[in-house]
């Protein structure tokens, strides 16, 4: 009995290429050579019977080991360009093997279904990879928010931002709280992160992070829409169709309040047009109450401008410190001439507050005091706005005060900021820059 040399190499030796060898065995005759796809060599003599069977349990017990099933196995070696052939020596075929022995024309090993499962499988990858796309931008809009969101906060910036001599990155708000911090404690303000010094002068803004924030997405509160943040504000005030409106109605009394694409079927369906004039009598009546508070104020000033001594004064608040144990900030402006005397302006944070850092409501009150000797009582009516020197964001606000030989000071009165974030903001400047005008009332 003949030896029985089988080589099975790694592009084609799988349990396919066993049974092909198999085959093409069987259909050979006895004493025939069957080349493998891996360029292994079957020699088969007289007593092929023998070796066919030898074969046959070695197939058998391959295919017992392998857990992948003959499909996939023969489009997993289609994929990689290795097709088994077989080539048979036979009487018939006439032709001679460039190895000197009779061969069949090579047969592709047949192939079903593996187109179909290719183009399943390339459409699975194209709806992997959009996934990954999406996946990764979502990734990097996160990624550029932590590295361009401010070093204080932790937030966005939504205006101006500020950077440190070493690049760290503060918004507005928090920059002019830090230089508000440091002035009311006397100290010198750092960086929270690399706690260098930051001044208005030393640090600067960084325009190219405005710009790169204002084009990441930002989500609308009412819609949950995400939109570029430089389009967010117009779309939450005039476009987006979840915001919330009042009804048409509502200077006769409609309290509705919701959605603006229910709007117009509210309005419809509003019992507020068909009420009498009795009935919505009340509601008028506490709008106009509301009108005339207001309307007063104007009437006042109308009223003072018609008198004939009136002074102006365009006045700085400069940052002093007391002589307590606890040095506590004050401001006071230099003396200034009206009506013939010597008066100063002074103003504290927060009512004197032991320690308005630790509030996040900061506000400022001020006191008219009169520096000359009184020789007879007279009635003051003044007032605090903007002057051409400065930007102080404030209301219009009248106070009156009585002075006398034993009342020299008027009251502290508060300043009437639009919102603590701009005390925080005059609290950083230098210097406070303001008008006071001054009315003073006949006897």
């Amino acid at each position: 009995m003949n030896v029985l040399n089988l080589e099975m190499m790694e592009q084609g030796g799988g349990p396919s290429s066993l049974v092909g060898l198999v085959q093409s065995s069987q259909s050979s005759g006895p004493n025939s050579t069957v080349v493998g796809g891996g360029g292994s060599v079957i020699v088969g003599t007289s007593s092929s019977q023998s070796t066919i069977g030898y074969v046959q349990d070695l197939v058998n017990e391959v295919m017992s080991n392998v857990s992948i099933s003959v499909a996939t196995a023969t489009i997993n070696s289609g994929s990689s360009g290795q097709n088994v052939q077989s080539i048979n020596n036979s009487s018939s075929s006439g032709e001679e093997s460039p190895n000197n022995s009779n061969s069949s024309p090579k047969r592709p090993l047949e192939k079903d279904g593996s187109s179909s499962l290719r183009s399943k499988r390339s459409k699975k990858n194209q709806i992997q990879c959009s996934i990954n796309l999406l996946t990764n931008a979502s990734k990097l809009e996160q990624r550029l928010g932590g590295i361009l969101c401010c070093a204080v906060c932790l937030d966005l910036p939504k205006s101006s931002v500020y950077q440190c001599t070493n690049g760290h990155l503060m918004c507005a708000g928090c920059f002019t709280h830090l230089l508000a911090d440091a002035r009311i404690r006397d100290e010198t303000a750092t960086c929270p992160n690399c706690r260098c010094v930051i001044s208005k002068d030393a640090c600067s803004r960084n325009l190219a992070v405005e710009k790169a924030v204002c084009e990441l997405p930002g989500e609308c509160r009412f819609c949950n829409q995400e939109l570029p943040r430089s389009l967010l504000d117009r779309h939450m005030a005039d476009i987006c169709e979840e915001r919330i409106v009042s009804c048409r109605y509502v200077n006769i009394g409609c309290p509705w309040n919701g959605p603006f694409h229910e709007a117009d079927f509210h309005a419809e369906t509003c019992q507020h047009p068909d009420k009498s004039g009795k009935q919505v009598l009340a509601y008028l009546q506490t709008q106009e109450k509301a009108i005339k508070e207001e309307k007063k104020l104007f009437d006042s000033l109308y009223n003072l401008l018609s008198f004939e001594k009136i002074t102006l004064n365009d006045l700085q608040f400069r940052p002093f410190r007391t002589d307590e144990y606890i040095h506590k900030l004050f401001y006071e402006t230099a003396r200034f001439s009206a009506f013939n005397l010597q008066w100063v302006v002074k103003a504290r944070v927060n009512d004197d507050q032991r320690d308005p850092t630790q509030s996040c409501d900061r506000q400022l009150s001020f006191q008219l005091s009169l520096k000359s000797k009184l020789a007879t009582p007279m009635t003051i009516h003044y007032m605090i706005l903007k002057g051409p020197f400065g930007d102080m964001k404030s209301l219009a606000k009248l106070y009156k005060h009585d002075f006398s030989e034993s009342s020299l000071e008027s009251a502290y009165n508060r300043i009437t900021l639009v919102s603590s974030a701009e005390c925080n903001r005059l609290l950083a400047a230098k210097v406070i820059n303001f008008r006071l005008i001054m009315f003073q009332a006949a006897k």
